[in-house]
């Protein structure tokens, strides 16, 4: 059976994406809880230490949130979700998002105090087996464990993200492929105690607390946009979605329509599209020809999920945005 997405089927270079988009996360999670129990182990009492783990308590958001977002969006529609559940992503990212943002700040401002008290964190000798050695280089080995995965991992999912047009995966690849400065600010602050620069901890762990609180307000922003119904833009969040344009242009090569414009809502892995046609003086469009053309935008991308296609006079200028980017055939004749 092919994957879903509510009653959208997937093409077949998506469905393998999901596939290992989902995978990825189990990955990821099962190697969460390996750094997440090696690094409270050999915590101590480093604020840098206490910061890393943290970051990595927090990285089983969007991991976790995009499972059950992918889950949930594989609902068809029904009457009481008439769009179906494609927002569950958008619900998700905001979740993590928030999450990053709270706990970004709190530890921001902890680990400042503990910076403006000058604590001096203790980081003293261990015995294994016989063998008597700094506690520190336990804390910089497994550091230097949590550094490495991640980074691969981000560089696994940020194309599967781009595939699938999810931001939740995104954010989650964003986060993963940042991981490194995590663990090499704390190993800085490690061995900045070692050195008996006692103020290096604090700064590390203000540094990673930092990178956490970016993360939020980032990611934050995107989500917001997206569930306050914004413009649909790239899964990175960062510019217009060219399926806008593509769907206008589309429209406009009919020989019936003079103009088209479109307003398009990103509802998680689909778009749902209004696309305003003006005809040419004198042609007035029958049933088959509005039909024609929704299918032919459909066909288009497999993200156009649900499509209104609207007869007008003329198009509405507060309700479209961008009024010059509209298109229409044979311009020069209008």
């Amino acid at each position: 059976m092919s994957a879903r997405f509510g009653h959208t089927e997937l093409p077949e270079e998506q469905e393998r994406a999901l596939r290992r988009a989902v995978r990825l996360a189990w990955v990821t999670i099962i190697f969460l809880v390996t750094a997440v129990t090696g690094v409270y182990l050999a915590m101590g009492s480093s604020q840098a230490m206490k910061a890393a783990w943290m970051e990595d308590m927090l990285s089983f958001i969007p991991p976790v949130a995009f499972l059950l977002a992918v889950r949930r969006t594989r609902r068809p529609p029904t009457p009481e979700h008439p769009y179906g559940y494609h927002r569950s992503v958008g619900v998700g990212h905001l979740v993590a998002a928030t999450a990053l943002c709270a706990m970004g700040a709190f530890m921001v401002f902890d680990s400042a105090s503990g910076l403006v008290k000058a604590e001096h964190p203790p980081v003293g000798l261990m015995e294994v087996g016989g063998l008597t050695f700094w506690s520190g280089w336990l804390m910089i080995a497994v550091l230097a464990y949590t550094a490495v995965p991640p980074v691969l991992l981000g560089r696994a999912k940020m194309p599967l993200a781009e595939a699938l047009h999810d931001r939740v995966l995104y954010a989650d690849a964003d986060m993963n492929k940042a991981d490194w400065m995590t663990a090499v600010g704390g190993i800085v602050g490690i061995l900045g105690i070692g050195l008996g620069l006692w103020w290096a901890d604090a700064a590390a762990a203000l540094f990673i607390s930092g990178s956490i609180l970016k993360d939020g307000v980032g990611n934050l922003k995107v989500a917001v946009r997206a569930l306050m119904d914004a413009r649909a833009e790239t899964y990175d969040g960062k510019d217009p979605h060219p399926l806008v344009l593509a769907i206008d242009e589309q429209l406009g090569s009919l020989d019936w329509v003079m103009e088209a414009g479109s307003r398009v809502r990103d509802q998680g892995h689909v778009f749902h599209v209004e696309s305003f046609v003006v005809p040419r003086p004198g042609y007035h469009p029958t049933l088959e020809d509005l039909r024609l053309a929704r299918e032919m935008v459909i066909d288009l991308d497999w993200k156009v999920d649900d499509m209104a296609v609207i007869p007008v006079e003329e198009l509405p200028e507060r309700m479209l945005p961008g009024g010059g980017e509209r298109t229409g055939s044979h311009d020069a004749d209008a």
